[in-house]
Order: structure tokens, then sequence, then C-alpha cells
């Protein structure tokens, strides 16, 4: 019997095979495109891959790091350590005891131990303990290491440090730990030449993430940033922090402001600012300012140095010209002396520098330079515009409106404001023979890798207010300031160098209109150079509103700083009370080569044949630094101290020896010395024979002989020597 095939049944038929065909058409269109475009919703599926298979590393490079003038670090990157603790018991090495582990730990991480025991008790896989767990030493990571406790595990990052401590720290400003974002100073301002560019190795691996053994592996190097060499001469800085913070311990002022500078060259040898703070412990800061550069005020009598020079410089001036002192009238305006007006009648010119006399001053500028060359003045020492210092955010002046009244007060010092480093650039003309240096901090940048100068910046001179007759008449006439026993300047005397220099008194605006009045409301300061024939430092000091004692004048703080850098720094550059310093040559003495990586015993006995004396400092058998250094000629007889690359070093008898050769260890060890009085040590804090560190502080005495008799002129050569 034939079955009939029903209509329906072969619709249906067709149905799905229509369904299937259409099915099969788009799944074989879908895998076309899949294959000729590589992409699944938007997704490159070759990318995927590849991400799946490849592994990609960072390679960090490193951020420059900032060298003082002698190549000691100021700032610079290195390894971090942050602990964690590893909590999960599926682990080989998780906290086992976390009562015991927190007993341990929490004198490291100044956290609690039951804090601490209920953060390594919790339900986690692994904690962070806390931000006294990160940023720690490599001694503090050692130490902890050292009780092998299950589980406390430590991660390596790099970050930035500053060994130095509070120290130019205006200058240095400061980056984040990371590095991620640099926030003042040079760090900001270099920040491009400082930062590292990352590179990366990519390499193909299997499932389990080991390499492949053809891993097509492909590095892209890293960049490291460049290195940055200042000015800044460490033992002169670190004199002038010490001797800042006492003052500001004692004084409690609002602000101090303190420059040194070679005014040879423009360098800029210290500087510093009180309040100030530790760039390591960036989260205390509480001033932002560098007010060396970038705060501007009436400057008070320093001003008198370049006015008077302006007057010699124009044939205005007499000295010995005699002027009625106590007041003076221009129209309906009286300009008093600083002693209320009573002045010390009728006085010289000249005594009216020495005893700072604004009635001296406004004459000089109302009749004999008259209010354009007073304005024409200003320009050539640079009070018109900023200095150009390497440094950011310097302020500009304030100048005062063109006028015979504003003209008169410009010149003692009022109604127009300058920065410090203006003061200090327009000094250099006086030092340096009428020329004007410009100021600079940054000696050169070099390549991290190649050890290549990349940029070097040279002394610029910006301009020749003066000629040389007329800054040594000035310098001759600023002597008498500090010499006179009618100048303001008496408490800068030094004995044995001859200083001299300008008092300042500025008055602070008040913000509800004038002026602030009483015992210490003002800004005092002092602008002195030495020595007087060649001057080779300008300080610069100001000290805004100390807390004096009714006894005191303002000249008591800002003379503790002065005095005691200015001092410092002469001895320091070798030049001693009533000696000449001594050239090296060819002609005096032999020239030391560079020793690094020689046998210690090979160097030693090259050196002591030559007839020196050796001073080894460490345990070790090579030579890793020394001092002099290359290059440098040494006379018969004199020291030279070599570093080895030994563990520990041993602190040598130094009494006797000259300052020139107490530097030579303070270099060689990077020490920081206090070091009182003059000629040869008699007393040292750290006895000899005992151990010492790398940047210890160490305090030396030193006395001058007592020579009895006259001595003759070989004699006395032999005197000179001996001292250098």
């Amino acid at each position: 019997m034939e079955v009939q095939k029903r209509p329906v049944t072969n619709k249906r038929a067709v149905l799905v095979m229509a369904i299937f065909l259409i099915c099969f058409v788009i799944l074989i269109g879908r895998i076309i495109m899949i294959q000729t475009t590589k992409e699944i919703g938007g997704h490159d599926l070759k990318q995927m891959a590849e991400q799946r298979w490849t592994s990609k590393n960072v390679l960090e490079g490193n951020r420059g790091t900032i060298f003082d003038r002698d190549g000691s670090p100021l700032a610079q990157e290195i390894t971090s350590y942050t602990m964690f603790a590893v909590l999960d018991k599926g682990q080989n090495r998780y906290v086992k005891d976390p009562r015991e582990t927190a007993e341990i730990l929490s004198p490291y991480i100044n956290m609690s131990i039951e804090n601490l025991e209920r953060l390594l008790s919790s339900d986690r896989f692994q904690v962070e303990l806390g931000a006294a767990a990160k940023n720690m030493s490599h001694e503090k990571m050692k130490a902890i290491k050292e009780y092998d406790l299950p589980g406390i595990e430590f991660k390596e990052e790099p970050r930035r440090y500053y060994p130095k401590q509070t120290y130019a720290s205006h200058v240095i400003g400061y980056t984040e730990r990371d590095m991620e974002k640099s926030r003042m100073g040079l760090e900001l301002s270099l920040d491009e030449i400082l930062r590292a560019e990352h590179g990366s190795v990519v390499y193909q691996r299997d499932r389990k993430g080991i390499r492949l053994p053809d891993p097509k592996e492909t590095v892209e190097a890293p960049k490291n940033g460049q290195n940055v060499y200042l000015t800044l001469d460490s033992n002169i800085q670190t004199a002038l922090e010490q001797v800042m913070t006492k003052v500001e311990e004692d004084y409690d002022p609002e602000r101090l402001i303190a420059i040194v500078a070679d005014p040879k060259t423009g360098q800029i040898l210290a500087m510093s600012n009180r309040p100030s703070f530790n760039p390591n412990q960036y989260e205390d800061i509480t001033n932002f300012i560098n007010f060396g550069i970038s705060y501007r005020f009436e400057p008070g009598s320093t001003m008198k140095i370049f006015t008077l020079a302006a007057a010699i410089e124009e044939g205005v001036y007499n000295g010995n010209e005699q002027f009625q002192s106590g007041t003076y009238r221009i129209g309906n305006r009286i300009v008093s002396d600083h002693n209320q007006g009573r002045g010390w009648g009728q006085i010289s010119y000249n005594e009216g520098m020495q005893r700072s006399s604004n009635v001296a001053f406004s004459k000089i500028a109302n009749e004999k330079l008259g209010t354009d060359r007073v304005y024409d003045y200003l320009g050539k020492f640079g009070f018109t515009e900023v200095t150009g210092i390497d440094l950011p955010n310097e302020a500009t002046s304030l100048i005062a409106a063109k006028n015979a009244s504003n003209a008169i007060s410009t010149a003692f010092g009022q109604a127009t404001a300058v920065t410090p480093i203006q003061q200090v650039q327009a000094a250099t003309a006086i030092a340096n023979k009428g020329k004007m240096m410009k100021p600079y901090v940054i000696d050169r940048i070099v390549d991290q890798e190649t050890g290549k100068v990349v940029e070097k910046n040279e002394p610029t001179e910006v301009g020749q207010p003066i000629t040389e007759a007329t800054a040594k008449e000035v310098i001759d006439i600023l002597e008498t300031v500090v010499t006179s026993s009618a100048g303001t300047g008496t408490p800068y005397f030094i004995e044995g160098f001859d200083v001299i220099g300008k008092t300042g008194t500025a008055q602070v605006p008040n913000p509800n209109g004038g002026y602030l009045r009483g015992h210490g409301k003002n800004i005092f300061s002092f602008l002195g150079m030495a020595p007087k024939d060649d001057p080779r430092v300008i300080v610069y000091v100001a000290v805004d509103q100390p807390k004096l004692k009714e006894t005191e004048s303002g000249s008591a703080p800002v003379s503790q700083i002065f005095n005691t850098v200015m001092k410092h720094s002469l001895q320091y550059l070798n030049i001693n009370p009533g000696y000449q310093e001594m050239v090296e040559s060819e002609e005096i003495g032999f020239e030391l080569k560079a020793y690094k990586g020689k046998a210690v015993e090979t160097v030693k006995n090259e050196l002591e044949s030559e007839g020196l004396q050796v001073i080894v400092l460490g345990d070790g058998n090579k030579v890793e630094g020394q001092q002099p250094v290359a290059g440098r000629y040494v006379i018969d007889n004199e020291k030279v101290v070599l570093v080895t690359n030994g563990d520990s070093y041993t602190m040598p008898n130094i009494e006797g020896w000259s300052f020139r050769d107490v530097m030579k260890l303070s270099k060689a060890l990077d020490l920081n010395m206090n070091i009182f009085g003059t000629g040869f040590v008699t007393s040292q804090s750290v006895s000899a024979g005992s151990p010492i560190r790398i940047e210890e502080h160490i305090t030396v005495e030193l006395e001058l002989p007592n020579y009895e008799g006259v001595l003759d002129e070989v004699d006395l050569e032999e005197v000179i020597n001996e001292e250098q």
C-alpha cells in the first residue's frame, strides 16, 4: 500500500533545510569575516592572543642626582623597602604567631602591639602594615629580616632621598617620595632634565608563565635622568645652616635670609632661609618661599653702598665735605637721621656713611646726583630687572615712581623694594673692580651614563656700572664702616680679617598702614665682603623682626650669622689672617695623579718617596678616594689623604694639623666639620683611634702658635708655608 506524503510535511522539511542553510551561511560568513578582520565584538583577537602569551616588564630608569660642587649627593634616588604580611595559610610562609610578630615589629613601625596583632589576625590574603612600614631604609629592613619572621616580606621600591636633610632645602626643593611629582626648587625647574624615562622588556611565555626557548625578546632600554652639579659648597653651606638654626632658636624671627657668593664668578656658595624644612619630611613644610630669591622688601641702608658708588662715579662726592646732620628739609618733607633726628652736628660725608646718616644720602641724591642719575644707577646696578639666576620664582623689584621725593628715599633704602639676590649681584661690582657678575647656582649638567658634560655654566659679566677706581674708593670707605669707632658696622669686625660692608635697618610695612613700630620691629641686615684688598666672599644676612632683649640691638643676631660664616668661609678658602694665599703651580710642588683603584701600599710608597705625608683611612687594600684630588700640586712634607675601599674608618690624630689639612680630611669622608679658631688644631671632639662614619659631625679647635720675638723674612716665609 503506497504511503502518500502530506504537503505539510514537505513544507516543514523545506523550512528546516532553509533554516539550516541560512545558519550555515551565517556561520561560514562569520568565520570568513573573523579570519579576515581578526576581530570579535571590537576586540582584536591577535592582540588578545599576544597578550595571553606575552609578558612585558618595566625597566625603570634612575632619576638624576643633584650634587654639590665637590660631587657629594644632595638629592638622589635610592632603594627603599615596603614591609607587608602574608596571612594566607595556603602559602609556604605566613604569619603563624600574630602576637609574637606584633611584639617584635611594634618598635620598628610605631604601631601598638594590640593594633598590630589585630591587623595580623585579620582574614585577608596579605596586609600592609601602615605608613611607617613604607619607605624603609636598607638598614631597618635588614634589622627586621634578621628575626626571620614567617610571613613578613619586603618589596623594593625606588624613592627620592635627601642625605643632608635640612640643607639648602629651598634651593634643591623636593619630589614626592615615588618621584612621580616634583614640587619646588631645582627638583621642579629641572624636572625634565632630572626625570628618567622607563623602558621595557617584552618576551613570549607559555601558559605557566615560563619563558619560551625562542622568546622573541624585545628590549626598550630605559633612559636615566641627567645629573646636576651645583656651585654650593657643602662646607660653607653646613656652617651656614648650623648657625642659622641657632639664631632661629635664640631669637625666633619672622624669617632669616642668608646668601654667600663668589664675587669673581657670581657662583652661589651657600643659600638658606628660615623657616626651613627637611625635604625627606615634606608633609611638615610651613614655608615654601625661597626668601633670598622670591621676597622683595625695602632694603634699608645697605642701598647706600650703591648711592655712594654712583656719586663717586659721577665725580660729585667729596668725602671730606661737611654737612649738618640731624634733619634735612625738602619742600614740605623732613628727613631725619636714625637717632631721632638729633644727628651728630657738622660732620663729613665719610662720617655720614660710617654713621649711616639718612640726611647725608638725601643731600647726595637731591643736591649732587639728582633724580635722573639716581634712577639711572638703579638700572646700571641691576635693580630694575631680575638677575636671571637659575632658580625658579625669582621676584621682580618694585621701583618707586620716578620723582625727587622717591629718589631721596630710594637713595637711603626706602620706597623701592628689591630682593636679596639683586643686592648680592650689585655688590659683585664693588668687589670685582666694577664688573657686575650674574649669580648662578648650577655649575654643570652631566649625562648619567656617559659622564659627558651636557651643559656648563660659565661666569657671566652683566654690566660695569662703575670703574675699578670707583670700586676701590667705595671699598676704602666701607672699611671704615667696620673699623671706625663711629661706624655702625663695628659688630662685624673679625680679628685678623679685613671685613668691609654696610648695615641695614629696613622698616616693615604695617598691614593697617604706615610701618611697624617698636624694639626689633625691623629687618636688620648686613652686606659685607672680605678680604678688603681682593674680596673673595660676599655674605648677605637679613633677620626679620627678631625677639631682642631690651639691651640688644638688631646687629646681635645678624653678626652672629655673618661673622661665623665669613670667618669660616675665609679659613676654608685658605685665606689666613695676615698671610697671602699660596697659589698652586708646577713650580712649587708635585702634581698628584688619579689613584682610585690602585693598591694602597703602592700609592703610599710612591707618595712618600716624593717627601709627602700619607694618611690612610680605612682597612681596604685599594684606593677609593683621595684629597687633594688629581691634578692638584702639593709641596714637600704636605699631607695627602687616601680613602680605601674598607668598611670602617678610624679617626687619625689631627693635633697640630693646619686648617688646610683638616679640610682634606673633611672632604675625604664628607664630614660635617665645626671649626673654631685659626692656625693649628689643638683639640678634636672625636679622639684619635675612635671609629668615624661618613658625614659624621666633628668639632675641631685651632689656635695660632705664640711666636715670640721678631721673625726675619726667611722665618716668616717658613711660618706661612707651614700654616698653609
